[in-house]
């Protein structure tokens, strides 16, 4: 069986369960799921040899996300903080693992269930299948050049690899690579993340893309902000209210409490987006 774990081979139906053809080759003894297919005893089937869960000799003609020779996305399923995070490849009743000797050391930037990671398998000396991360090189492989002319597309990224000078992701929806800059993002994510971004560059040495994990300023704003920027807008970038206004007032014209009022003028005033005086509020230049 050692011989045929992680490899594609063909094997003879020898008998026929209520769930389950077995086939044999050599000395071995494999299932084959009856729901793959219809078959009959003395059918030839080639297929993917593994062990599953139970420990089970298993072969599988399923198409495979990944194998010994190639990489595949592959969804979290489980976190074992002693063993690693366990991934599903399309293996019929198996999941592998990926080593938590190929995770990150900060245990919080591990994936989490139904984070994605690009894989391929791998044997141990005991013949036993792992997952294997992709390094930076395989991404470069897998994706082509991004282009200089994308700048402030949202885009959805898969997070691959942090590092001291930024996060490292791939772009499904466009089979390209990008870099987030930590001041670009609130946090360190986790691999296996799934990100919205946006293009804020393009690096020529490289030909990927530079990204933003912030929303844009406008959306960083609360409703009650929003407001009173677009009814700024409206009256050509002044009004007569300030935060010393009469809160009846605000209340007729905006509908929110004097407090409410405030809270968003002292935001947008941070923002820098406003101006106050004694004769009311404006736009500033960079609003």
């Amino acid at each position: 069986m050692e011989n045929y774990i992680a490899t594609t081979c063909a094997a003879l139906i020898v008998e026929e369960g209520d769930q389950f053809y077995f086939l044999q080759k050599g000395d071995t003894i494999f299932r084959l799921a009856k729901d793959e297919g219809e078959h009959a005893i003395g059918d030839v089937v080639t297929g993917f040899v593994y062990t599953d869960k139970e420990n089970h000799s298993r072969i599988t003609t399923v198409a495979l996300a990944a194998t010994q020779e190639t990489f595949g996305w592959g969804v979290v399923t489980d976190v074992r903080k002693d063993l690693g995070v366990f991934v599903d490849t399309g293996l019929p009743g198996k999941d592998v693992v990926v080593s938590l000797d190929d995770l990150p050391l900060e245990k919080e930037q591990w994936p989490k269930k139904g984070d994605q990671l690009y894989v391929k398998l791998v044997l141990d000396r005991k013949a036993r299948i792992w997952g294997h991360l992709a390094w930076h090189e395989d991404f470069w492989q897998l994706a082509q050049a991004g282009y200089d002319n994308m700048n402030n597309q949202n885009l959805r990224a898969i997070v691959y690899r942090n590092k001291e000078s930024g996060t490292f992701v791939y772009l499904p929806d466009h089979n390209m690579l990008g870099f987030i800059h930590p001041n670009e993002r609130f946090s360190v994510p986790r691999v296996g993340q799934e990100l919205q971004v946006r293009v804020i560059g393009f690096r020529k040495e490289d030909r990927s893309l530079n990204l933003s994990a912030k929303p844009r300023a406008y959306e960083m704003l609360d409703a009650d902000s929003q407001m009173l920027l677009a009814y700024l807008q409206s009256m050509g970038g002044k009004m007569s209210f300030n935060d010393k206004s009469n809160p009846e007032e605000i209340k007729a014209t905006f509908g929110i409490s004097k407090g409410q009022f405030k809270k968003a003028l002292g935001g947008l005033m941070k923002q820098g987006k406003i101006k106050q005086s004694p004769q009311g509020t404006t736009l500033s230049d960079e609003a």
